[in-house]
């Protein structure tokens, strides 16, 4: 049974919660890092979870960014490292089998932002505030923030953001497509298990095909993201779960997926 101080995880109906917890505003150290690290490799091994829940403890915060503490000696080759450990847990939630969905209340900032932004889906509590600050601090996003920005709401406003350091708030980051979902603070976590109930209700092999179509094919030339298309489609025919949901359609019926 994995144990951890500050990455809580509890799976129910089928959903993985995982849950950052240090007061006041869940700072990512790098114990944390490590905890959630392992907590995504028990979650993967884990064949009964469909969905993924990440959010933060309490409501003051999702994550305000990594732990200043570690940036006072930190050399260039230490920061090298720390930024591709981060690298490499951030593509484990987006390149995850299943869907990960952020519960996003409060501040989201730096590291934090960049955790939201490795997730599939972002459901942001209207009160929530987004923003990478980093240049205030003499660096810039080191967890793929300057990446995964401009391809969430375009080069422009990326690097507006990421040049001046502004914060913005939840209604102008589901304006600019940074949050999916807007909803009234301190509704996040309940509208994330309610997408997640209605993601489990479709054909759990068709889910994990399309993820890797989308997450795979977004920096392919248009053939390339297509044949990867073609290839995950052609993965799914002759399933037990294709052929239930054709006989489901045609007989007006609920289709009864198994996974197989």
């Amino acid at each position: 049974m994995l144990k951890t101080l500050f990455v809580k995880l509890n799976v129910e109906n089928k959903t993985a919660v995982i849950t950052i917890e240090n007061p006041p505003v869940n700072a990512l150290s790098a114990q944390i890092m490590e905890e959630l690290d392992q907590t995504l490799d028990v979650v993967r091994e884990n064949s009964d979870v469909q969905t993924v829940i990440i959010t933060g403890g309490g409501d003051k915060a999702f994550v305000a960014g990594a732990d200043i503490k570690q940036f006072i000696d930190m050399t260039p080759n230490v920061g090298y490292e720390l930024v591709k450990i981060g690298h490499q847990i951030f593509n484990k939630i987006e390149n995850f089998e299943v869907p990960v969905i952020a519960a996003i209340e409060g501040f989201t900032l730096g590291a934090g932002c960049e955790l939201a932004m490795a997730c599939d889906i972002r459901i942001a509590g209207e009160k929530a505030l987004f923003g990478q600050p980093e240049v205030n601090l003499g660096i810039i996003p080191g967890y793929g923030g300057t990446q995964r920005l401009p391809r969430l709401v375009g080069a422009g406003k990326a690097k507006e953001l990421i040049f001046t350091g502004d914060n913005i708030d939840a209604s102008e980051a589901y304006r600019i497509g940074l949050v999916d979902i807007l909803v009234p603070a301190g509704e996040a976590l309940s509208r994330a298990h309610t997408l997640s109930a209605k993601i489990q209700k479709k054909g759990p092999l068709a889910i994990k095909a399309a993820k890797k179509a989308i997450t795979n094919g977004l920096d392919l030339p248009m053939d390339e993201a297509l044949e990867l298309e073609a290839v995950q489609f052609k993965s799914l025919c002759s399933t037990d779960d294709q052929k239930e949901g054709a006989r489901a359609f045609l007989a007006k019926e609920k289709p009864q997926f198994q996974g197989k």
